[in-house]
């Protein structure tokens, strides 16, 4: 079963590679055949082989011989070491939904600096509907609800106090998808998380002459890590900090 889960992670890791590619250029991700982004031959059944085809093609297409890029194995290998850890640890199906959504999110505010509406909004729908379904007690829909509406609000107070230097309204959408699927505490985990390794990420850049106190880094990615570090060790963690500090 593990294998099977492991092999389902890598052909999904496939079809969201589709995705953020087409969310680009405009195209329909589900009626169009995939095709070389550089020569545009469409590609076979040999060539759409997950991780496989780029181990095969020695990470150049088969035609043009142009390099793959490196996201397209990274991605599978990423979607499938995650479905598995989500099978091990007896995570809930709706997990491998959100895992998609923020996946995308990673890799395509990396790659474009943005945050696409096409992917955020169904995400907080679905969310929605999950905590609706999933909570007996409406009362309990109070959390996620607070966690991220005050989450969003945070960040807004920051896009509005940096006029748009620091955040970008792409991540007050984020956060408040990321508060109402993790709740309170978690949510707190998430973003120390975040906050946190973009500090060492952001200084290590600087060090390296990379970048500069000027330069634009987009902070979705971090979030979508201190999303997943929250999921697995969320309670962990908290449970840590309050022993630490005998709370």
């Amino acid at each position: 079963m593990e294998i099977l889960i492991f092999i389902f992670g890598l052909v999904i890791g496939s079809f969201l590679n589709s995705i953020i590619y087409r969310l680009q250029s405009g195209e329909s991700f589900l009626f169009k055949r995939s095709f070389c982004p550089y020569c545009k031959h469409k590609l076979g059944w040999q060539d759409l082989i997950p991780l496989l085809s780029f181990l095969i093609l020695r990470g150049k297409c088969r035609y043009c011989k142009k390099p793959i890029s490196w996201q397209y194995p990274l991605v599978e290998l990423t979607t499938a070491i995650l479905f598995l850890s989500f099978f091990i640890f007896h995570f809930s199906s709706f997990i491998f939904i959100i895992a998609c959504f923020l996946i995308i999110i990673f890799v395509y505010d990396l790659k474009h600096y943005l945050i696409p509406d096409k992917i955020i909004y169904p995400a907080i729908a679905i969310t929605f509907l999950y905590q609706l379904f999933r909570i007996s007690d409406f009362k309990l829909l109070t959390n996620p609800l607070l966690s991220a509406l005050l989450a969003s609000l945070f960040f807004l107070t920051i896009v509005l106090v940096s006029h748009g230097k620091w955040m970008g309204a792409g991540d007050i959408k984020l956060v408040f998808f990321i508060g109402l699927f993790l709740g309170f505490p978690n949510i707190l985990v998430a973003l120390f998380s975040a906050f946190f390794l973009g500090a060492i990420i952001g200084v290590g850049l600087i060090a390296t002459s990379k970048k500069t106190l000027k330069s634009e880094v987009p902070f979705g990615p971090f979030l979508v890590v201190g999303t997943f570090g929250a999921m697995f060790w969320g309670q962990n963690i908290i449970h840590w900090y309050l022993n630490f500090f005998n709370v």
